[in-house]
């Protein structure tokens, strides 16, 4: 074979194994669905998928806004590899036969609580009595509501109940539809105190340890854990570095947000992720960990009121086993 052959030759095979090479590094694309319109809840993946978190893991991810009762859905069917929910919506899925599973819990504690006019002088849900409560429609506030007001000595019969759809709360109170909202004090407390909106909040911690849930988490399928755990691995170690990154500098967080969602109101984003620094973890050895006690508990709870007709192992529902802390890449 002549020089010019070999060379041509040689040409070849270096070009043939650089193809396969970039073959085999494409990222893999997936996607997650948020449960939500964009909100500092969903910073971390904002962050990940920005800084080039998700590109270190090999991933190519794409944030999908279906809406706030589709995320789950979505997962489920196959047509998004993840999730943002919440812990009341993976139990009441796991109690129908919906096979998903919270892989990292975004906050170690609920965000959540009840807000009330400060005009009402409310000091405790023993002062609830007589009031009117605007929600959602959803049968979890109604258990939510009676179980704390049981605990205060007060009578949950006596409050009347206003389905106010997705009406935000500033607007709800601005409006007097009601006396009583349950709220994410991180983005919609944050809204009515720069509206200059006076109330009273009752964070949910502090009103019953069965309601000390996970709120929001991060929830893929039984099957995508089965078949791609190390996909799954990838995600989790990327989701878990934006929300430390989110903690440490949240007001860096905050602009990410913004040009992920620019028609938020900078105020709130600023003001609302500062908060939230304040309640996240801020080491990967921490973040993300779920308890069993707090799942066996809500899942429990859910059944005696009948939130859920069938009973679920609640060590089915979560898992620790992606998180950095048990792959190793928090060392």
């Amino acid at each position: 074979m002549s020089s010019r052959k070999r060379c041509l030759v040689v040409a070849a095979l270096l070009l043939s194994a650089a193809l396969c090479h970039a073959s085999e590094t494409k990222p893999i694309e997936l996607k997650i669905a948020l449960d939500w319109t964009p909100n500092t809840n969903h910073t971390g993946l904002v962050v990940a998928q920005q800084l080039g978190y998700f590109e270190d893991e090999g991933l190519d991810v794409d944030i999908v806004q279906p809406g706030p009762t589709m995320s789950i859905q979505l997962v489920a069917t196959g047509q998004c590899a993840f999730a943002v929910s919440m812990q009341e919506y993976v139990t009441m899925s796991r109690a129908q036969g919906v096979p998903v599973v919270s892989i990292a819990a975004v906050f170690p504690h609920n965000t959540s609580g009840f807000a009330i006019p400060a005009a009402l002088e409310v000091q405790s849900p023993a002062d609830f009595d007589g009031l009117r409560y605007g929600g959602w429609g959803s049968d979890l506030e109604g258990v939510m509501l009676r179980t704390v007001m049981q605990l205060n000595g007060a009578t949950f019969e006596t409050v009347e109940m206003f389905n106010l759809g997705m009406l935000d709360f500033t607007t709800a109170v601005e409006r007097n539809f009601a006396d009583i909202f349950w709220i994410f004090y991180g983005w919609q407390g944050i809204h009515a105190n720069l509206r200059g909106i006076e109330f009273t909040y009752l964070p949910l911690t502090e009103l019953a340890d069965v309601l000390d849930y996970y709120t929001p988490v991060i929830v893929t399928a039984e099957e995508t854990i089965a078949q791609r755990p190390e996909v799954v691995a990838a995600f989790t170690r990327a989701t878990a570095r934006g929300y430390v990154y989110a903690a440490e500098h949240p007001e860096a967080a905050a602009r990410l947000l913004l040009a992920f969602a620019p028609e938020l109101d900078s105020d709130l984003v600023s003001a609302s992720q500062h908060w939230l620094a304040g309640q996240s973890e801020t080491d990967l050895v921490s973040w993300g960990v779920q308890d069993a006690e707090t799942w066996a508990r809500f899942a429990e709870w859910a059944y005696e009121n009948g939130l859920i007709e069938t009973e679920i192992d609640p060590d089915t529902a979560y898992t620790n086993r992606f998180l950095p802390s048990r792959t190793g890449a928090d060392e």
